[in-house]
């Protein structure tokens, strides 16, 4: 283990750089798809530069945020599992002192691109910040805190839907939700491939929760997610015909993903986690192909 107080300036950059998990984009795709869904939706088509520009930026802050404060909860565990005992808390090359600054930093530049935007957006965004900060510790105390992840990562669709000067109507909503579900469906299995560890050392998951019936339980959210954003795209009338062939390749994706993680091999769980960034750019396509 490399003392903090004994790295160079150098080994500390890097450092930062992968407590941002700026090395691993999929945590900020999975945020960004559902934002790009909702600000074309928001926007009737094409949305400003501007705006593309700010809410791309505020994926990408967020989410490091999001990695910055949760390796701060973890640091007392991250070092019993093996996938994430190297990271630069657990590893001791920075002070979680820092973990904490990098988070106020990037929450600062984060809050800097709301000048940029209506001021419906600005107060909307305290419950992006209040979710990003309590999501890491909520397994700790609840089975559930792939639910507070999915809340998390949904919360950027009524920030686009705001920035786009567009009220948060029923079809806000039904994205919302319907991100919630999908996100709650690929977070447990990325949980599956810490459940040993977790089991151990006393982390609570959805994983854990649904026992035996996980695989099932995943197959269903990820039906209801189809469902509830098939909804919203019916609502906007989207569906025909590239939402519909955007939604059935999707269910296609999913089937797959079922064969692949049925035997709940951690391996392949992680792999179709890693999988989802191809749903969340399906879904966009097909938005946007109905919106040209």
């Amino acid at each position: 283990m490399t003392e903090a107080s004994h790295t160079t300036w150098q080994q500390r950059l890097q450092a930062y750089y992968y407590l941002c998990r700026f090395d691993k984009p999929i945590g900020t795709e999975l945020v960004l798809w559902p934002t790009l869904w909702a600000l074309w939706i928001a926007a009737g088509g094409i949305p400003s530069a501007k705006l593309i520009i700010v809410m791309f930026l505020g994926a990408v802050f967020m989410r490091a945020a999001g990695c910055a404060i949760n390796d701060f909860a973890d640091r007392k565990v991250d070092g019993h599992v093996a996938r994430t005992k190297h990271r630069p808390l657990a590893a001791g090359i920075i002070r979680p002192i820092e973990a904490i600054f990098v988070f106020l930093v990037l929450v600062g530049l984060s809050a800097g691109l709301l000048f940029f935007l209506p001021i419906k957006t600005f107060y909307c965004s305290f419950g992006a910040v209040l979710l990003a900060f309590i999501y890491p510790f909520m397994k700790r105390y609840t089975h559930l805190p792939q639910v507070f992840l999915g809340a998390a990562f949904s919360w950027s669709i009524p920030m686009a839907f705001t920035a786009a000067g567009h009220p948060l109507d029923l079809t806000c909503w039904l994205l919302y939700f319907g991100n919630l579900a999908w996100t709650v469906a690929y977070d447990t299995q990325y949980a599956i491939t810490d459940r040993e560890y977790d089991l151990k050392i006393g982390v609570k998951s959805t994983a854990i929760l649904f026992g035996r019936y996980d695989i099932a339980i995943i197959a269903l959210l990820q039906l209801l997610s189809i469902g509830l954003i098939g909804a919203a795209l019916v609502h906007e009338d989207l569906l025909h015909p590239y939402g519909t062939i955007a939604l059935a390749l999707v269910g296609c994706d999913f089937i797959y993903q079922w064969t692949q993680t049925k035997t709940r091999d951690p391996q392949r769980c992680f792999k179709m986690f890693l999988h989802n960034r191809w749903v969340g750019m399906l879904i966009f396509a097909g938005i946007f192909a109905a919106l040209l």
